[in-house]
């Protein structure tokens, strides 16, 4: 094959604008044995095409798989946690309601009583003033 034409094929590969033909020309040329010296550093790079093509990988490829975590589980347990707090939440809420109410019960109560003693302090200041009464009844009629 002329030099020439195998120059402006080397071009064109080198710009990716080769049909298949004209790289299986390229190819038959620098796998053979008559390559012009300046050409030679594609020889090589086609000597490594071919050998490379050659090739196979026999090893076998173990894929190392990741164990996929149950979703579904992790979302029942945070169900039942969300149940159990909303439970106890209620309980202790309960709890502080009665407690409310025993305090405004106490209020009450409390009130009530205080309201017994005034009233039971009037009464006992009535009793105290009869006494005073009784006493000057008992002076003038001298009874005592």
């Amino acid at each position: 094959m002329e030099l020439a034409s195998i120059e402006k094929l080397v071009e064109k590969y080198e710009n990716a604008e080769t049909t298949l033909q004209e790289e299986a020309t390229l190819k038959a040329y620098f796998l053979s044995d008559n390559v012009a010296p300046h050409l030679e550093e594609y020889q090589m790079m086609f000597t490594y095409f071919k050998a490379s093509k050659d090739e196979t990988f026999t090893k076998t490829i173990e894929f190392k798989t990741k164990k996929k975590r149950n979703f579904k589980w992790i979302s029942v347990a945070a169900s039942v946690v969300l149940l159990f707090s909303v439970y106890t939440g209620k309980v202790e809420y309960d709890k502080h309601l009665e407690f409310e109410k025993a305090k405004e019960q106490y209020a009450q109560v409390t009130g009530a009583l205080k309201m017994l003693s005034m009233n039971l302090k009037k009464g006992n200041d009535a009793f105290n003033n009869l006494y005073v009464y009784e006493d000057s009844v008992n002076k003038i009629f001298k009874t005592k």
